[in-house]
């Protein structure tokens, strides 16, 4: 008999689980703008959470995703506004500002990698460091406000976040798609063996004529890309950006990598589990606001005791194991 492997299937059973328990809860669970939320909001952080599954996989840590994120709102919003006093195509608009989002997220990551391989700091605090800064920047260009994308420009963006294909929010097949490239990406790849070589000893994969350093930061870079196209398709929700945006962000991706069988000492990376993880957060979420079981406010610290149980059994199953 076909022994299951659990460290591969439970994320699916836990989602299926959550499912049944979501139809039982409340009646409203299956409705067609129930479930189109659920996909809608897992694929901000599913995105930040792929970008995260590369960052864990090679031993590090981003804590600046969030920040990160509400930077690159900031910045999309006061380039789109500026750009309408000289610019006359909304759509020119919208693209220069999805580039310079992806830009800077780019940058925004190869300064976490480069500080982190270069300098000899470790991710943690460089990263924390980094996540101060841009929710500081943020704050700073919003004067401790809020920025607001023109009235105008928001009408013709908010067609990137409320419009459907086949049915679906554009999120959604956004989400699908960088999970697709990050699946090939992670195991199809000679980057995606280097990252697990890395991962599992970086002394090894140095004398194995690895690089390193390169294969680091190129994560972190891929995890500014990440976090640019989350926010790009984040944007046109509300319109708006301030210190505010993307609070927990960084606990949500972890804690979706983590839930999705990727190990936090590193060596070992799951993208399918990051996808199924980020679902099982949103579901979780969804089921607690139907059932008004628990306030909103408190869905921070159920996200954070889900992280700690989870390291917690991923720490027992590998002690177990050696």
């Amino acid at each position: 008999m076909t022994k299951i492997d659990f460290k591969t299937a439970g994320p699916f059973i836990a989602l299926v689980a959550l499912f049944i328990l979501g139809i039982f809860v409340n009646d409203a669970f299956l409705s067609a703008g129930n479930v189109s939320n659920i996909l809608a909001r897992s694929s901000f952080i599913g995105i930040v959470a792929i970008g995260a599954t590369f960052v864990i996989t090679t031993g590090g840590i981003d804590l600046s995703v969030g920040s990160m994120a509400a930077f690159i709102s900031g910045c999309m919003i006061l380039l789109m506004n500026a750009l309408m006093a000289t610019i006359d195509s909304l759509v020119t608009i919208i693209f220069l500002a999805i580039v310079a989002s992806a830009a800077i997220g780019g940058l925004a990551g190869m300064i976490n990698g480069l500080l982190t391989t270069k300098a000899k700091i470790e991710a943690f605090i460089v990263t924390l460091g980094t996540m101060g800064i841009y929710r500081s920047l943020v704050t700073y260009m919003a004067d401790g406000g809020t920025l607001s994308l023109n009235f105008t420009l928001g009408d013709v963006y908010s067609e990137v976040y409320y419009g459907t294909l086949f049915g679906l929010p554009y999120p959604v097949w956004v989400f699908l798609a960088v999970a697709v490239i990050g699946y090939v990406l992670l195991n199809m790849t000679v980057f995606g063996r280097h990252c697990f070589a890395v991962g599992s000893n970086e002394s090894v994969a140095h004398y194995s004529a690895i690089n390193v350093d390169r294969v680091k930061t190129a994560t972190y870079i891929l995890q500014g890309l990440c976090v640019s196209i989350a926010t790009i398709i984040y944007v046109p929700r509300l319109g708006s950006a301030s210190g505010q945006t993307g609070i927990l962000w960084e606990l949500e991706a972890i804690a979706a990598v983590i839930i999705g069988g990727t190990m936090l000492k590193g060596g070992y990376g799951r993208i399918g589990g990051t996808v199924v993880g980020a679902l099982i957060l949103t579901l979780i979420g969804n089921i607690l606001n139907l059932t008004d079981a628990v306030s909103n406010y408190l869905n921070g610290a159920v996200q954070g005791v889900i992280v700690i149980v989870a390291v917690y059994l991923q720490r027992g199953a590998w002690r177990a194991k050696n």
